[in-house]
């Protein structure tokens, strides 16, 4: 049995920060683990800016549920899980995901979770464990899966590598230079031939 293990963001829907950079105007919560490889670095620069500009949970729940799949997402998701087991490994959080979810008909999803503080602030965030991605792949292949897994930033590199066959969906340039040995689509139906490529079932 093989099992497809993908990221969100970038993947499956537009990247959740980039939104809410755009409706407050403030191009600093712009970076994405496209740009900053250190997760936490990247986090406690987000939680910071939040804090400054007094923004909590509120705005930014109402930034997610104006967001919807990316076009051709919820097809090709749809597809997968017809193939493969699929479990959808992000650095989001829980707090966060639920309006996506429900537009992509609930796939699982292992996150992280945010501490929110009673006036909305987002106070904290915690990990599920680090490096839950690649663990994760780790644990699923130690079940006797095979794993194939799509990611398109610098924190998908190590599930990637753990998976089976790993395939790099729309990833910027300077992802694509560092990590030439993972093949790459850009299109969901590139990305359907990546996958029956690496099956044995096709």
């Amino acid at each position: 049995m093989e099992v497809a293990c993908l990221d969100l963001e970038g993947v499956l829907v537009p990247e959740v920060w980039i939104g809410v950079a755009e409706k407050t105007g403030i191009d600093a919560l712009r970076a994405t683990t496209r740009d900053v490889p250190d997760y936490d670095a990247l986090m406690r620069q987000r939680l910071k800016i939040l804090e400054e500009n007094d923004l909590g949970i509120k705005l930014i729940r109402e930034v997610i549920g104006s967001m919807e799949p990316l076009a051709g997402a919820p097809e090709f998701l749809t597809w997968l899980r017809t193939e493969f087991q699929v479990v959808i490994l992000s650095d989001t959080f829980y707090e966060f995901a639920e309006p996506l979810m429900r537009k992509l008909d609930w796939p699982t999803l292992l996150c992280h979770r945010l501490e929110i503080a009673d006036d909305g602030r987002i106070a904290d965030y915690r990990l599920c464990i680090k490096g839950h991605k690649r663990e994760a792949v780790r644990a699923i292949k130690g079940l006797n899966f095979s794993v194939i897994a799509v990611g398109d930033s610098y924190n998908d590199t190590a599930m990637l590598a753990e998976a089976d066959h790993g395939i790099l969906f729309r990833a910027p340039e300077n992802v694509i230079a560092e990590f030439p040995q993972f093949p790459q689509a850009t299109t969901f139906d590139q990305l359907k031939s990546r996958f029956e490529a690496a099956s044995s079932r096709f």
